[in-house]
């Protein structure tokens, strides 16, 4: 499987628009968590296997070849860490966190109203 990119056919899309390898990309397995564990300090290939529920190293290795070859991730002496690119993507998801926690508060609210 080819890594998407942006002006190339991609799952589910042949216009090639940035948007749409974004979301091919995230929508790998593990291709999100990944990027998630990884807003804090450098991990080590076993560290990241680990945050990871101990996924598969073959998918692993997978993932950080495609993330790396985006330039969202990169390798630091320490291990692996988010470049400025994929730390700005990170910024770029944290209103969805918000987002979720609230829908999460709305969710619960639904389920007492039933109770």
């Amino acid at each position: 499987m080819t890594t998407p990119k942006p002006r190339q056919p991609v799952r589910g899309s042949q216009s090639g628009r940035p948007i749409m390898a974004l979301l091919d990309l995230l929508g790998r397995r593990w291709a999100l968590r990944m990027i998630w564990e990884l807003r804090g300090d450098p991990l080590s290939f076993r560290e990241l296997r680990e945050r990871c529920d101990a996924m598969s190293p073959t998918v692993l290795n997978q993932r950080l070849r495609e993330l790396r070859e985006t330039h969202i991730i990169e390798m630091a002496a320490t291990g692996y860490s988010l470049s400025p690119s994929g730390q700005n993507l990170v910024q770029a998801m944290l209103p969805l966190l918000a987002w979720s926690e609230e829908w999460q508060q709305m969710l619960d609210v639904h389920v007492e109203e039933k109770e």
